[in-house]
């Protein structure tokens, strides 16, 4: 008896993505939207079937995401944001409810979420995961997003 595995590929077709993307903190999260758009295309989206919406930061996202989630017109969503932790628990409150509200969407819809927002301690992290030496959290999420359309398209 042979196990069988079932995962998503890493390229897919005809499948629409909507990436909900924050506008707060945007010199960092303009370049996870690069690396996310360009991510997509690589692994065989097409633009035409990618749509971005703009939000003012991760503390709105959710209920933009829920409404995107809810209409049902795209097989995944991609959430772009950074949250960067400053001297007071606002970092907590706004990371925390972003979170939250993104995994409660994706429970009640069974849409994929991929979780693109950066939750770091500085602006040099920030930077880091945006594009240089820690890669581009943007790209990696956009390639979840993929893998997970491909995934649920298989599962029963």
């Amino acid at each position: 008896m042979s196990i069988k595995t079932i995962e998503g590929a890493l390229t897919v077709q005809n499948a629409r993505f909507c990436l909900v993307v924050a506008r707060f903190n945007s010199f960092v999260v303009e370049s996870l939207l690069a690396g996310a758009i360009d991510a997509l295309k690589r692994h065989g989206a097409d633009e035409a079937d990618i749509t971005i919406v703009r939000v003012p930061g991760a503390f709105e996202m959710p209920l933009a995401l829920e409404r995107i989630a809810a209409k049902g017109d795209y097989d995944a969503i991609v959430a772009l944001g950074a949250v960067i932790r400053g001297g007071t628990p606002h970092f907590d409150y706004v990371a925390g409810e972003c979170v939250k509200g993104l995994a409660q969407s994706m429970q009640k819809h069974g849409l994929p979420i991929a979780f693109g927002v950066l939750t770091v301690d500085t602006i040099e992290q920030a930077i880091e995961r945006s594009g240089a030496k820690a890669g581009n959290k943007g790209a990696e999420a956009a390639l979840s997003a993929v893998e997970m359309v491909n995934l649920l398209r298989q599962l029963p």
